[in-house]
């Protein structure tokens, strides 16, 4: 698995060298010259990019003019097409849509699964497929991994570990169910806990991981533990600065991450 960290911009110089590659959130790049400034050097540098939506950051994908400007500015990697929260139906019809746009020749677009249940999102899995996506993401925070993380977690009173648990059973599941097959690509977007992605080492088809968790609870003082964590904050990066003075915390963090995805 690829990992990145998203930081608050003053910190994305010091991170960008433990990390595998760069993830950017495109409405920053209209909000802050550093924040562009930071993508034109990693461009520049050969970083492989992946250009998200900023659905996360603002409840709603950013301006689809802009997207379209960044998108054949930046020209990344990678493009998470505009998703919409837990709504299977507009995400599936916002996918179809931008999947007739011609990319830039290097870019892949990528699809988000939107779903309120188990089965909307064995559904929409699928559906993308069909569409013709060829990458295709897991956000972390959906509130029916809930109810699927309630069968295999050790602590059904947090939250943070129960959904953990759900979107690793739901992914397994698809996999089981021939809906996921190894040759399939996958992207996990963000994390409740950290440990989560110790469970997922017999899954080459998760290629990519993106999370802020080791960055965010580092600046707030939150060291990770050999386990990892049992409470998430809820912070977004984009708003976050944290303490200076815990910036060695935040490195521990991200060096425990990777212990997690050996």
């Amino acid at each position: 698995m690829k990992v990145s960290h998203e930081a608050p911009i003053q910190y994305m110089k010091e991170v960008r060298g433990m990390t595998d590659y760069c993830y950017c959130l495109p409405h920053l790049l209209d909000e802050s010259k550093e924040y562009k400034k930071y993508f034109q050097q990693s461009k520049e540098s050969g970083r492989y990019i992946i250009m998200d939506n900023s659905l996360h950051e603002l409840g709603t994908p950013y301006n689809e003019e802009r997207l379209w400007y960044w998108l054949n500015f930046f020209k990344p990697n990678e493009f998470i097409v505009p998703d919409f929260w837990e709504d299977k139906t507009k995400t599936l019809v916002s996918a179809k849509k931008w999947l007739n746009y011609e990319y830039p020749k290097n870019t892949t677009p990528v699809a988000v699964v939107q779903a309120k249940n188990k089965q909307e999102a064995f559904s929409c899995y699928h559906i993308l497929k069909v569409q013709g996506y060829e990458k295709i993401a897991f956000s972390y925070g959906a509130d029916y991994y809930y109810d699927e993380g309630l069968s295999t977690t050790p602590n059904k009173d947090n939250k943070f570990i129960t959904k953990a648990h759900g979107r690793y059973n739901v992914v397994k599941e698809l996999k089981e169910k021939g809906l996921i097959n190894i040759t399939d690509r996958v992207h996990l977007l963000g994390c409740n806990i950290p440990q989560e992605f110790s469970w997922y080492k017999d899954m080459s088809f998760i290629e990519t991981i993106d999370t802020s968790n080791p960055v965010i609870h580092g600046l707030a003082g939150v060291k990770y533990e050999d386990y990892g964590l049992e409470e998430k904050l809820s912070h977004k990066v984009d708003k976050f600065e944290g303490e200076s003075k815990n910036w060695g915390i935040a490195i521990h963090n991200i060096k425990k991450f990777r212990e997690f995805i050996k």
